[in-house]
């Protein structure tokens, strides 16, 4: 960790270990031989834990104070870590400072609240299972042993400190304390077993029935390793010869195969002895007796050849499993941060988890779609080297997909923070188990990436298309309490509950929005607008719309949005009544602190408002007159216009696709006398004004109103909905 320079280190798997403490580093493993050999994979095929749930590790309450006051500098460090919770160096330097103390209490607590938010870092789990076992507390340095398992199943450190912490407490004469441990080993090689660097958990496992004196159930996990594509793939099958050749082979092997291979290897034995008998009995003198072999004696000779077909049948197997490793060891090589850490991981490294994942998921695929063998196709061997019964299809493409689940978990240690690997987890899982996806969301959200939105909106959206409203509203509502005034998780409150046909509690939610936004006019005005659109599209309330306009515009009279959302609630309304409306729009935005060009707008929308609906001719004259003064008064930009220096932001796009000027063209030679209708530019120039107001994206989406952060700060336009 960041800030556990110094004292600390980061194990292989990924955990943070004391270096006092690590175990030996491992030996790499050595470069592999060329080989051409693949598909090797296990037939039994452990249930593959999703991901724990974040409430099943949180921690008891600290136990009552038995040493006083705290430290005195602790108060002060525990304030800083809670101010500021997702500051990393805040919380270590308050667990040194309390390990520096040596005070239990103040430890306890810091620990507690420290991995409630930090569970992946494995060293202080270890830690923590240290101090509850140094004040005697066997049985609490068990339980939290057991919640870092929850939190990180994946650490093969764990695992292990968790197993040795057995060892040490159990009294081994007990008849049940074995079974528990061996139950242990199960549970940890089902939950960690298929990572590439958990051979230590493998050997300790072998080496722990061979002190049992279960020289079987030591053969059995040797069986099961060698299937496992892991680092030291190559010393689990010397391990294996070793154990073969130093105990007799009914010792070592299951009563079923050692029956088998004696039977077999006598049949074989007896045939190459009448072959040998026929070549000795044309040399042997007249009337010499065979020698007699004793009938049911197992041999010397006999053992070595039931040993070499062992080793014929495991042969298969490692070089199958040899070909999965030469398939993955370039991934793995490429990983050089397979641990929990708060600093970002660099471009290549994130490439390579992702064509890392590309790459196992497609081997899945490849073995649901194409399977590579015909399961009717005959085997050519003999019956005496023949391999053990191959697992089937299903079997494999189980197999395959549990090997998926465990590279996601192993990404997730390393890329905890990014919520992409989430997301794609949650793709993965989610056509096979609902459950099991929404196990995911709820732990990246409420644990890893608590203040991260947009994956708390996929979340909802995820729960809304599965039928459960409830919890997307949950959702939404603790997203916004975590990170209040974020416009956008607001606006999809409001559309979750219009979509449940909620109206009212649409309205509700941007009414009081509006309410607390007063003291932040652009948010308020964003809000009001929001509202209005609401009352008017679907209340089909224009006047409480309108109110809600005018209301945002006494708080914002400068917010031309404003005005044009106003005007086009007027403008949308019956012709005949409206007019005047209409034209009290334009006069209050020319009064208005606006731009010049937005006025000429204004301006310009109010005159092809009366031309096209107005009763008289003189009201129309009366509107362009008092246009030509408003040019008037822009001079400049008017001259601009007439010179044809158009600024690209009065450039608008009509229905057809063209782009004509919305700025106030006059022709030069323009005669200063009553005319029925205006000039054809000006006409020209208020159809696109019109589809500017017209359209709501079109005005709400400009760029000179990009002081909203709509789009960049809030993300609002990018990933609204997961992939799918």
């Amino acid at each position: 960790m960041a800030a556990a320079e110094g004292c600390e280190e980061m194990s292989g798997n990924g955990e943070l270990v004391e270096s006092s403490a690590m175990e030996a580093p491992e030996v790499p493993a050595p470069p592999l031989p060329e080989i051409t050999e693949e598909n090797g994979s296990a037939a039994v095929v452990p249930e593959a834990p999703v991901g724990p749930d974040p409430a099943s590790f949180s921690m008891q309450p600290a136990a009552v104070d038995e040493e006083g006051e705290l430290p005195a500098d602790f108060e002060r460090l525990w304030k800083a870590a809670h101010d500021n919770p997702q500051d990393f160096t805040s919380w270590t330097d308050l667990l040194q400072y309390c390990e520096q103390e040596g005070h239990i209490t103040a430890s306890r607590r810091a620990l507690e609240a420290f991995l409630v938010r930090y569970p992946l870092c494995y060293g202080y789990w270890k830690k923590f299972a240290d101090l509850e076992r140094r004040v005697g507390l066997n049985d609490k340095a068990e339980e939290v042993c057991i919640q870092g398992l929850q939190a990180i199943p994946l650490s093969v450190d764990l695992w292990i400190h968790y197993i040795n912490l057995l060892l040490g407490t159990l009294d081994m004469n007990l008849p049940e304390s074995p079974k528990r441990i061996r139950s242990v080993f199960e549970d940890a090689v089902a939950a960690a077993g298929l990572d590439f660097h958990s051979d230590r958990l493998w050997d300790l496992y072998v080496e722990w029935e061979k002190e049992q004196g279960n020289m079987k159930n030591a053969t059995a996990v040797l069986d099961r390793v060698l299937r496992v594509p892991t680092q030291l793939y190559n010393t689990h099958y010397d391990k294996f010869k070793e154990h073969l050749n130093s105990h007799e082979p009914k010792e070592v092997l299951s009563p079923e195969e050692y029956e088998e291979l004696r039977e077999l290897c006598r049949q074989s034995q007896k045939a190459e002895r009448a072959e040998q008998a026929q070549e000795e009995e044309k040399e042997r003198p007249p009337g010499e007796e065979e020698p007699a072999t004793p009938e049911g004696t197992d041999t010397e000779e006999l053992m070595q050849k039931i040993r070499e077909q062992v080793l014929l049948r495991r042969d298969k197997v490692y070089q199958d499993n040899e070909g999965e490793v030469r398939k993955r060891w370039h991934f793995e090589d490429a990983i050089k941060r397979p641990y929990f850490h708060v600093k970002p991981l660099d471009r290549l490294q994130l490439r390579t988890w992702h064509s890392y994942l590309d790459w196992e998921i497609t081997e899945v695929n490849k073995d649901t779609k194409d399977p590579s063998q015909d399961p009717n196709q005959a085997t050519e061997e003999s019956e005496v080297t023949a391999p053990p019964q191959e697992p089937s299809e299903d079997a494999i493409v189980a197999q395959d997909d549990h090997r998926v689940r465990i590279l996601f978990e192993r990404c997730l240690i390393a890329c905890a923070l990014y919520e992409e690997f989430w997301s794609r987890y949650i793709q993965y899982l989610e056509p096979q188990s609902v459950d099991e996806a929404r196990a995911v969301y709820k732990r990246a959200c409420e644990i890893h990436l608590a203040y991260k939105p947009n994956i708390h909106m996929h979340w909802a959206t995820f729960e809304e298309r599965h039928g459960d409203l409830t919890e997307a509203r949950r959702v939404l509502e603790a997203l916004e309490k975590k990170l209040p005034g974020l416009a956008v998780v607001r606006i999809r409150r409001a559309a979750l509950e219009r979509r449940a046909g909620q109206l009212d509690q649409s309205e509700a939610l941007l009414r009081e929005a509006v309410a607390e936004s007063k003291e932040k006019p652009t948010l308020h005005a964003f809000y009001s607008i929001k509202l209005a659109r609401l009352l008017l599209k679907l209340g089909r309330d224009p006047s409480n719309a309108r109110r809600v306009l005018q209301e945002a515009l006494e708080i914002s009279p400068d917010n031309d949005k404003l005005h044009m959302n106003l005007l086009e609630l007027e403008v949308s309304g019956d012709p005949w009544a409206s007019a005047e409306a209409v034209q009290e729009c334009v006069t209050r935005a020319l009064a208005a602190p606006l731009e010049p060009h937005t006025k000429i707008l204004f301006s310009q929308r109010g005159l092809q408002f009366a031309e096209d609906y107005s009763n008289s001719i003189q009201s129309v004259l009366s509107v362009y007159e008092e246009h030509q003064k408003l040019l008037k008064e822009l001079g400049g930009t008017k001259r601009e216009a007439e010179n044809g220096d158009e600024d690209p932001e009065k450039l608008s796009k009509t229905d057809d696709g063209s782009a004509v000027a919305v700025s106030a063209q006059v022709p030069p030679t323009m005669p200063h006398v009553p005319i029925t209708t205006p000039p054809p530019p000006v006409m020209g120039t208020d159809m696109s004004a019109q589809a500017g107001y017209g359209g709501y994206s079109s005005w709400y989406q400009q760029p000179q109103y990009g002081s909203y952060g709509y789009q960049n700060t809030w993300n609002y336009n990018q990933g609204y909905y997961p992939p799918s």
